[in-house]
């Protein structure tokens, strides 16, 4: 199933007037989060709030993640343990550096009898899992695992690798590229981290098509006056999908069945480009069904 997943905002689940908020919001997803926006001593009451915003079943069609706090944390285990009772649509675990978290993390929800249906997503924070991301991709292979995406986290990978966060990025983007091609090679999904001055929704803007353009499915945002922009440049053009249905119309005529290339408006278009335009056409489809 082709799912948009332009907008993912993280949502602190201590915060009750926050997670009521989300369910009217155009997000096309929501992070409920247990990790870094809850305080230790507010752990345990945000597991038992986000429990009971997503037994309400309110948030419609948006893809709801619970982050969870990370294997290093005498947290995760207990965030499992509520998870699985919830049901969300997948969980988020930080700082993800090896097969090995990937294992303890499905072992444990095995063991909790989690539903198969609930995927993990791991979050690519650290210089350790940028080195092995395609190792970590290659674990989906292994359905047990329930890996279905990457989230690339920017900030962290900054902090520990000590290369600077600049406007453009651009002394992060080999390891942002290298990320990718991983969750592509192995047929994974992969959302960019957030922008953290959401006072500034031009350089949000810039990130945005720079996100969209290097090949992520989405962003991660951090504040609901992102979310607009956000979807808007994720969302296919009118043009560009009208273009993408004409390619599909000309290669189903009876004359170009068997054909792997032909002119179209005085171009040459080839079956490659039929799998991109059914690609465009699915995104743009399933955002008209989440009806935000």
């Amino acid at each position: 199933m082709t799912r948009p997943r332009r907008s993912l905002l993280f949502m602190p689940g201590s915060n009750p007037r926050a997670l009521e908020k989300g369910r009217n919001l155009p997000a096309d997803g929501l992070i409920l989060d247990l990790e870094d926006s809850v305080a230790p001593d507010a752990k345990a009451n945000a597991r038992e709030q986000i429990a009971q915003t997503i037994a309400a079943k309110s948030f419609g069609k948006r893809e709801i993640l619970i982050r969870v706090n990370g294997l290093d944390t005498p947290w995760w285990g207990d965030d499992l343990a509520m998870a699985r009772r919830a049901q969300p649509d997948g969980i988020l675990v930080p700082k993800v550096s090896s097969v090995g978290d990937l294992k303890t993390i499905a072992d444990r929800l095995d063991a909790l009898g989690a539903d198969p249906e609930v995927k993990v997503w791991a979050m690519i924070e650290t210089a350790r899992a940028v080195l092995h991301a395609e190792e970590l991709a290659a674990a989906s292979r292994d359905v047990n695992k329930r890996l279905l995406g990457f989230v690339f986290g920017p900030n962290d990978v900054s902090r520990e690798t000590r290369i600077r966060m600049l406007p453009g990025r651009a002394a992060m983007i080999p390891m942002i590229t290298h990320c990718i091609l991983a969750t592509r090679a192995h047929g994974l999904e992969i959302l960019d981290g957030p922008y953290s001055d959401f006072s500034n929704p031009d350089g949000f803007a810039v990130e945005c098509a720079q996100a969209r353009d290097l090949g992520f499915d989405g962003k991660t945002l951090i504040h609901p006056g992102q979310i607009d922009a956000c979807n808007a440049i994720f969302t296919p053009p009118a043009e560009d999908v009208a273009e993408a249905r004409k390619i599909i119309a000309a290669f189903e005529l009876p004359e170009n069945a068997a054909r792997g290339a032909i002119q179209l408006n005085g171009k040459m278009v080839e079956r490659l480009h039929a799998d991109m335009a059914r690609r465009t056409i699915a995104i743009a489809d399933a955002i008209a069904a989440m009806g935000h």
